[in-house]
Order: structure tokens, then sequence, then C-alpha cells
């Protein structure tokens, strides 16, 4: 044991001492948030670009009064010549186009739209809805229907969510928060998994190249190596996911704190003199409140330490079996027909954490996929943010570590013998073998 405790600290500290962990912790969290601050303000750029101005040929003479300018099209009306427009537009640096609405509109319901380039689809499909909602107005006054009292008449009803907790009471029930915790988690664990057991690979076939593993086997044997290597590689994993989860919730408390502020003094500078009142109200009722109400609606506390207990369970699992094929090759190259077969059952339920499981988390293929130990890591998590019974959880982790203390044994039965062979390629039929030794 004492042996295992020292691979472990050597594997730990050589990790967390090097600048890609430091660089790896502290600069993931930014990239993201600096990610979805960058997808935002080109989406808001985009739309700003894509503004068009569109000059109305009103030929049949009752289309051009009703139509309203928005965000992304400004309207005017020409008295100008077609081929003088054209000439316009095409000199014109802003987007422009021309809309024709002939005469017989009515009978053929086309119109023409010229612009200098391949006019924006958004814009065309806003051009033809108001010209459907003029049309459709005109023609229910033909037929003596009041437009007004149409549109009084259409409800919106609001489903507020609720769902019964074992003691019979009601609480909140937000799917939509659960499906995108859900998918994050899928997201996640996948990459987690497959990084870090990659990680534990490459260590092995490192230090079998350079022969360094001959020397270390010496004073320890090949489990305590094997599993000192695995257990201190997964706390580096622990501790990277500790400081990105505190570094991340303070990004987000900092930016949802400004952007609360900036909803506030908007809504003051639009409300005038209610502008305290506005800003009370926002303040309660902003983004982050929304947020953490919305939370309410799932068990945080049980979903972090599901998180933990399931990747940490996933890791030691794949981790064992990535050891395993570390110590039968001399090289990532040799690996790779080795590991694309231990991925697949994770990619497969990755894949399907994106319809199937979301979709129906309680269904028969979601249930199996969290008890099958290969799978059950992402299956589960992607699960539990919908509320899955406390047996289904406990049998899915009690299967998975019996699962990982019978691949582990495995592991290092291919272990001791793999480390010490070089330049033999082995082969599934080869590695069968060492089992048997």
């Amino acid at each position: 044991m004492h042996k295992i405790l020292l691979i472990i600290q050597r594997e730990y500290f050589s990790r967390v001492k090097k600048k890609s962990f430091l660089l790896m912790t502290f600069l993931v969290p930014l990239f993201f948030i600096a990610l979805y601050g960058g997808i935002f303000y080109l989406t808001k750029k985009s739309f700003k670009d894509a503004h068009a101005h569109v000059y109305i040929l009103d030929q049949q003479g009752d289309f051009a009064q009703h139509l309203k300018s928005d965000p992304n099209i400004t309207f005017t009306v020409s008295d100008r010549s077609l081929k003088d427009l054209k000439v316009q537009i095409k000199d014109d640096e802003q987007n422009s186009s021309i809309l024709v609405i002939p005469k017989d509109i009515y009978q053929k319901s086309a119109i023409e739209l010229i612009s200098a380039d391949k006019a924006n689809i958004t814009i065309q499909n806003s051009i033809a809805r108001q010209l459907e909602g003029i049309i459709r107005l005109t023609e229910y006054k033909k037929l003596g229907i009041d437009p007004q009292v149409l549109v009084s008449v259409q409800p919106h009803i609001n489903v507020n969510a609720k769902e019964l907790t074992e003691d019979g009471q009601e609480k909140n029930s937000n799917t939509g928060i659960a499906m995108g915790i859900g998918v994050g988690l899928a997201v996640l664990v996948y990459l987690s998994l497959f990084l870090y057991g990659v990680q534990v690979m490459r260590g092995v076939i490192e230090e079998k190249s350079n022969r360094i593993i001959e020397v270390i086997i010496s004073s320890v044997k090949p489990f305590q190596l094997m599993m000192g290597k695995i257990i201190g590689i997964g706390m580096v994993g622990l501790t990277q996911f500790l400081l990105w989860i505190l570094l991340t919730g303070g990004l987000i408390f900092l930016a949802t704190k400004l952007l609360n502020k900036e909803v506030v003094e908007q809504a003051a500078m639009q409300q005038g003199s209610s502008g305290m009142a506005a800003m009370n109200q926002s303040a309660d009722t902003g983004l982050g409140f929304g947020i953490l109400q919305h939370l309410e609606s799932v068990n945080v506390t049980e979903i972090v330490i599901c998180f933990f207990l399931f990747f940490l369970s996933g890791y030691l699992l794949y981790s064992a079996i990535f050891a395993a094929v570390g110590s039968a090759v001399d090289s990532e190259t040799e690996a790779n027909q080795f590991t694309m077969p231990i991925t697949m059952p994770l990619l497969l339920t990755y894949v399907l954490s994106f319809g199937v499981i979301i979709n129906d988390p309680n269904g028969p293929i979601a249930t199996w996929l969290s008890f099958i130990p290969f799978t059950s890591p992402i299956a589960m998590l992607v699960r539990i943010p919908f509320g899955v019974p406390f047996w289904q959880i406990a049998v899915s982790l009690t299967i998975l570590i019996i699962t990982f203390l019978l691949v582990t044994w495995l592991a290092a039965k291919i272990y001791r013998v793999g480390i010490l062979i070089y330049g033999k390629k082995a082969n599934f039929k080869e590695i069968m073998k060492w089992i048997k030794y």
C-alpha cells in the first residue's frame, strides 16, 4: 500500500506542476465563457450586418402603407422608376433591395424582390409574412369578418409543470433545465473519460519506450504500478474538475450580475420616471434569479454526488483497460487498433444522449444503458436530472464497481506481461494468452 501511495504522489504532482495543467485548469473556463460571449456577439452583429433597406414599388397601390419596418428591414416607398432603382441599389454600400408588388398580386400571390446580391432568406421570409398578413386581412373584410375579433381570440397557454415527490408533495418541474444539465454532463463525462484514459495509456507507453519501466518494476509490483498511475491521474482529473466548477461558477455569477445590471439600466431608461420601480422589479426577476429558480426543480446535491461517483468509477474502469492497452503496445499508432473497440460503448451512449435518453429518460433503452457498466457513466448521469429511483442508482453503481474490479484483475494480468515485451506487435489472440499465464 505504501508503494502505491508513493506512485500516486509521483503521478499526481508530476502532472499538477506542469504548465499545461495550469493552463488547462484556468484557461478552459475562460475559453468557454469567451466562446459563448463570442457566439452571442457575432450572432448579434450578423443580424445587424444583414439589415436590409427595401425600396417599395407598389403597382397595386394598397400594400405599401401597411408594410412596417422592423429591426431587420427598413421599408421606403419610392416613386422612382425600376430602372433608376436598379442603378441605385448597385451603387449602395448598404444591403438594398427592390420590392415590386404587381397589380395582380391577389390573383397570382407573387412578388419580385430584386437585390444586388443574393437576397437574405430571413429578409425574404419576413417580407412574405407581412404580405400574407395584409392579404389575409383583406380577405377577412371581404367575408365580413372583423380582424380585431380574430386577433383577440388567440389564447396562449402557459404550462406550469409539477411533479410529485415520494411523500406526495408537489414541486416545480423544469424539463428544459434537466435536459441542459443531462446533455452537459454527457459531454463532460465522455470527453473526460477519453482524455484521462488516454493519458494513462500514453504514460505507460512513454515509460515502456524509454525503458524507465524496467527500473520502476524492480522496486514495485506491476499491479501496484498500474493502480498508482490510474489513481494518481484520476486525482489530477478531480482536482481539475473542482477548480473548473469553482472558476466557472464564479465567472457565470459575475456575468449574470453584469447582464442583469445592463437589463435594469435599459428598463430604467425606457420607463423614465418609473425607472426605479423597473430596477427593483428586474433585480428580483432578473436572469440570475430565473436560473436559481429553475435549478430548484432538480436535486443539485444528488447530481453533484452522483457525478463524482460515476465519473470516478467510470474513469477507473476505462483507465484500467487503457493501461492494459498501453502495456501491450510500443507506440500510440499500434494502440489505435485497440482504442476504437474500447471507446465504442462510450461513443454510442454519447450520441444516444442527445436524442433517445433525454427524450425518454425512464424508457427501456435509457434504463438498460444505465445498468450496462461500459455505458452507465454517461447514461445514468443524463437520466439523474430527470429523477431516477435510488435503487437504480445503487444497482448501477454496484455493477460498475464490480466490473471495475474484474476488469482491473484482467488488466493487471495483461499489464504484468506486456510491460516487459518489446518489438512484438500484440493482437487480441496474443493478449488472451497473457491472461492465461
